[in-house]
Formats: structure tokens, C-alpha cells, sequence
């Protein structure tokens, strides 16, 4: 039985700043579709769900609603500025009397309605957006990254609004589980093209291989008919004569198909580079606790970090993720408990709130003025992991073109304004990286460079996120803050989390101290009790005030052994040199690690 459109685009173009976005696009959307639209960050994703929405009008081309049908679109910058409270924005459009459907949604979405607009974050605006949307009930949402933003609780409760609706949806998301669950039919949009396949979204990276092997194909066949054809008429003069003259036309119009063909866009060169190796122990927390006085953030929470660890952060939106990565770290120091940070770290931070960009600075002098990449001398260099490199062909690296470096970062997407602070954090040597919400608006390609280069880090990674599928791929321990200052540590990503949890006793309730909830990981955690401390004797206290010292002699004298061993011609020029450096490294660095254990050891017997 044949259903009834909702929605459709016929021969949509539109071009922006002489660049065409789309050409020729045709869509449908009909009754019960549950539609994933794809494609890389800056193809046209937002700009075609807009001209959806009848926000944006294409430059030909015509949209059709049947009349009656309701069209609602979520947007990801929601104008709120007419509005006292979120509230009122959200019950916006609603009949007189409804207005309880803001408080149902709202419930779910975690949110308060009567939250000032004045002083509501981005995250609060966007639920606020995405509230309005579910509450008006139409026949066809659109959504575009409904899940940024929301705790994982939220976005398994908007799941199963949208897996129990009746009505169509188109949506843009970059959380993989999210689109898996939900979507029937996945549009892919690429260079202008919009290609429609009748399946969810967990079949579309094969689909998009095969797509692109069918076109490398046909695009290699057509070169060689060109070049075979070019071979001719260069080799036979008689090829200029008038009964000739069609194949010759014949090869111009081939040239011009090939010249017409729009090639694909690369993926970004993300690459990490691990400074000075960090000691083995990179972070030891020790029942620390946090209360800002409405109640506990953090309360008597214990953590050992180990170098090449990658530790999740999850829970709900307040609960003291951030707090938690702040005192970690170093940048908030605990009410109750220690923080004490291993040797040699080198820090680099990816921050959720895109707050290291300023919006009116283009993107050229978001790199230039870093006084990190700054080049001295060089206004058009940066320092990309200490080799200056310049300034359009960095961005490049980051799928930026040149048009754009100039361009202020305020005109960017979400996505390029992710991949830009990529571009940033990655131009630096570092053996900490901690990543807040860096999953946020990237596309599925970049999420998956991005994964594969924190695999390939040799340093350790502090994440918090809400994308369950990227913390499976990526996390080695996951630590849950359920709120009231509860935090417990499992082994594993997210499905490892949820599956420990489920055979936990039920009557059992986590305790704020990870080891005993988790013994799997109590390597990872171990709380002592700070009654089972005998503290030090005169010797030992000596000890751990000699040992920071000692330390940084072994890192020094490591430095420039591998100094020595870099040097080029070392082995071919002087090869008993090099065997007794060789020697003296593997010593030094041992007698670091031991040294390292040495301090950790004592500075717990002394906690």
C-alpha cells in the first residue's frame, strides 16, 4: 500500500558564496519514514534539513507540504531572545491548556522550564529547542543533533519517544547507537547528491564503500576511454577531416564529464604526538571528596590512573563530570582527600564549551595567535608539534579550505568548530589529553579517525561523553556519577559498564569507594583506609623528600641520552658509543620507574 508524501523537494539548487551546496536534489519523505541523514561536516546536512523546514529558500526548485501537514524542525542555535523563560518558549504554539505536555517533556529531557532564558547555558537552549518540537506533536520532525547536550538517561528516554511516535523523521545525529536504534531508511548526502537507501543506518558504511568503488570504477574507465581516444586524434592527423569530426567532439564531451566530476572530499589528517613519556603512574586520588554547599559532588572517591589508561566519565548532566576531570587534574583542588599527579606531564585539553574560540576571531588568527603554535617572526607559520608549518596548509590538514581562513569562526558549523580545536589540541606534544564532549557535531568519518588515534596514543586519556558506542570503542575504564557524590569505576566501556551492573545484587548499592563495587578493577582503584596507615619514619620521610630530585636528574639525564641517540650518523660514526648510550637509556629509565613506584608508595603510606 502505497504511503502518502509529507514532504518533497523537486529539482532543489542552491549555491552559497559560488559554491553549490545542492544540484538538482530531488527527496520525498512519506508517512512512517525514520530517515538518517548522513554526510561529511560542511556538505549541506543543516542547510538541506533548513530548506525542509521552509527556513531556507533554494535558489530553484520547489517544496511541497500536502495541505493539513505539519512539518516541526529542531534547530541547533534556537533564537530564544523573545521569551522570559524556557519555558515560554517552549510552550510556544501550544492550544491554551496544554502547556502540561512542557512539563512531561521537560521531565524526560532534564530540564527546568522556569529557567531564566537570560541565564540558560547552550545545552539548556537546546533542550528547551527540543522540547517545543516533542511537545507540538507534528507529522514530521526534523532533527538535527537532538542528542548534543543530553545525558545518557536523556537520550534513551528521547529513544523511546521517537521508537514509540507515529510520526516521520528526518535526523541528523553523530551518535551511532542513537541512529542504529531508531532509523528504516538512511539519506546520505555527498557533494550536492542526495543518495536514498532503504535501510537504517547500521548498513550505511558498506553501502558508502561500495558507492564509492562503483565510482572509482567507472571514473578509471572513463579516463582510459579519454586517454585512448586522445591517442587517436593525436596520431592521426586524417582524424581532423569532416567525417571524423564527431569523434573529436565526441572526446570534448567526454573531457567535460570528467572535469564535471566533483572530487571527494579526503579525510582529516588527525594525528596525536606523545611528548616526553609521562611516569607510570599518571594520577593517584585518594578518597577525595567536593561540596559547593547544596551537597556532595564527590564524596570519598578514589582513582588510580595509569599510564596508557583511557577512563570514561558518565552520568547525568550535573552530577560532577567536569568537577570530577577539574579535580583530577589539578585545576580544583578537593575538600577532603588527595590529588597527587605522576612525573613529566604534559597536558592538552579539549574543552565541550568551544570557550578557546573566540567567535569573531577568523580562523587563520585562532591558530597564529596561540601563544603555543605562535611562530616567531612568521605571522603566517604555526608550530605543528615543533616543526613550523604554514598556516592554509595546516587547516587543509583539517579539511578547512583556503576561502575559509580568513572566515570568522562564528561562521562555522558545530563540526568545524570541533575539527578547528582538533587542529589546535592536536599541534602540541602531549602525554594527558582530556577530551570533554569531543564527539559533538563530527561526522562519522572524523569520529572514526579520531578513534583510531587515541587507539594509536601512547599516552592516557581522561574523556567525558555521551556517545555510548564511541566510549565501547575507545574506554578502558568507566567511571558512572549517579549524583549525590556517588562515583563508581567499572573495567570496560559502556556495554562493559551496563553488564557488570546488571549482575551486580540488587540490594547493593555502588559504593562511593570504586574497588569494593568493582573488584575486577581494584588494580585500577584501590581505596585505602586512612585508619591502616601507619605513616613514615624519619628515613622514609627523608626518602620521599629526596626522591622528586632524584627524579628529575634521571628524566634529565634520559633527555639527553636520547639526544645523543638521534643524532644521525651516531651508530655508523661511533658504534661503541652508541651500545653504552644504548645501555645507560634502558638503566636510566628503569631506575625513573622504579624511583616513580618508590615515591607513589610512599607518598600513600604517608597519606
Amino acid at each position: 500500500m502505497a504511503r502518502a508524501p509529507l514532504l518533497q523537494l523537486s529539482s532543489i539548487s542552491l549555491t552559497f558564496g559560488g559554491n553549490p551546496v545542492f544540484d538538482a536534489l530531488d527527496l520525498v519523505v512519506q508517512q512512517g519514514d525514520r530517515v538518517a541523514l548522513v554526510g561529511r561536516n560542511g556538505s549541506g546536512k543543516s542547510t538541506l534539513m533548513k530548506v525542509m523546514a521552509g527556513l531556507v529558500e533554494p535558489d530553484s526548485g520547489t517544496r511541497v507540504v500536502p495541505p493539513g501537514v505539519t512539518v516541526g524542525y529542531m534547530e541547533q542555535d534556537p533564537d530564544l531572545s523573545a521569551f522570559e523563560t524556557l519555558g515560554a518558549f517552549a510552550a510556544a504554539g501550544l492550544p491554551a491548556g496544554e502547556d502540561w505536555r512542557i512539563a512531561a517533556v521537560a521531565e524526560g529531557l532534564h530540564f527546568n522550564p522556569d529557567t531564566p532564558v537570560a541565564t540558560a547555558s547552550g545545552g539548556e537552549r537546546r533542550r528547551a529547542a527540543l522540547a517545543r518540537l516533542m511537545a507540538a506533536e507534528p507529522e514530521l520532525m526534523l532533527l538535527d543533533e537532538p542528542t548534543n547536550h543530553l545525558d545518557i538517561a536523556a537520550i534513551e528516554w528521547l529513544e523511546a519517544r521517537l521508537t514509540e511516535t507515529r510520526a516521520a523523521f528526518v535526523l541528523i545525529s553523530h551518535d551511532r547507537a542513537f541512529l542504529r536504534r531508531l532509523t528504516r531508511a538512511t539519506l546520505w548526502l555527498d557533494r550536492g547528491v542526495a543518495r536514498r537507501r532503504e535501510s537504517g543506518f547500521d548498513g550505511f558504511e558498506e553501502w558508502r564503500e561500495q558507492v564509492w568503488a562503483e565510482e572509482d570504477a567507472a571514473r578509471h574507465k572513463l579516463d582510459r576511454k579519454i586517454k585512448a581516444e586522445a591517442k587517436w586524434a593525436v596520431e592521426g592527423i586524417s582524424a581532423r577531416r569532416k567525417r571524423n569530426q564527431g569523434r573529436v567532439r565526441a572526446l570534448a564531451a567526454l573531457r567535460a564529464e570528467r572535469a564535471a566530476q566533483i572530487r571527494r572530499q579526503g579525510t582529516a589528517a588527525l594525528e596525536l604526538e606523545a611528548g616526553a613519556q609521562s611516569g607510570k603512574r599518571v594520577i593517584e586520588a585518594q578518597r577525595i571528596g567536593k561540596d559547593f554547599g547544596a551537597g556532595p559532588v564527590i564524596r570519598d572517591f578514589s582513582l588510580r590512573v595509569m599510564r596508557g589508561d583511557r577512563v570514561a566519565f558518565v552520568g547525568p548532566n550535573g552530577a560532577g563530570k567536569t568537577t570530577l576531570l577539574r579535580l583530577l587534574t589539578g585545576d580544583m583542588q578537593p575538600d577532603t582527600g588527595t590529588v597527587t599527579l605522576g612525573t613529566g606531564i604534559e597536558m592538552a585539553v579539549f574543552d565541550q564549551t568551544r570557550a578557546q574560540l573566540d567567535p569573531e576571531a577568523t580562523l587563520w588568527d585562532s591558530l597564529t595567535n596561540d601563544p603555543q603554535m605562535r611562530v616567531s617572526g612568521a605571522s603566517d607559520q604555526v608550530l605543528v608539534r615543533g616543526v613550523p608549518k604554514h598556516v592554509v596548509g595546516y587547516l587543509k590538514d583539517f579539511l578547512f579550505d583556503e576561502a575559509q581562513a580568513r572566515a570568522p569562526v562564528k561562521s562555522l558549523s558545530g563540526g568545524e568548530k570541533a575539527r578547528l580545536l582538533l587542529a589546535r589540541l592536536m599541534a602540541r606534544e602531549s602525554n594527558l589529553l582530556i577530551l570533554d564532549e569531543p564527539t559533538n557535531d563530527l561526522d562519522v568519518e572524523t569520529l572514526d579517525l579520531l578513534q583510531d588515534i587515541l587507539g594509536d596514543y601512547p599516552g592516557t586519556v581522561l574523556l567525558v561523553s555521551h556517545d555510548r558506542d564511541f566510549i565501547d570503542r575507545v574506554a578502558t575504564q568507566t567511571v558512572l556519577l549517579e549524583g549525590q557524590g556517588r562515583a563508581t569505576v567499572y573495567a570496560g566501556g559502556w556495554s562493559d559498564m551496563q553488564a557488570q551492573r546488571a549482575q551486580a545484587p540488587a540490594t547493593a548499592t555502588p559504593a562511593p569507594a570504586p574497588a569494593a563495587a568493582r573488584p575486577a578493577a581494584a588494580a585500577a582503584t584501590r581505596p585505602a583506609t586512612a585508619s591502616a596507615k601507619p605513616g613514615l619514619s624519619f628515613t622514609e620521610r627523608k626518602r620521599l623528600d629526596d626522591l622528586p630530585g632524584v627524579i628529575a636528574k634521571l628524566e634529565g639525564e634520559i633527555a639527553k641520552l636520547s639526544e645523543l641517540l638521534a643524532t644521525p650518523d651516531l651508530f655508523a660514526r661511533d658504534p661503541a658509543k652508541a651500545r653504552r648510550a644504548t645501555d645507560l637509556l634502558a638503566e636510566r629509565q628503569a631506575a625513573l620507574a622504579a624511583a616513580e613506584e618508590e615515591w607513589l608508595a610512599l607518598e600513600e603510606k604517608a597519606g
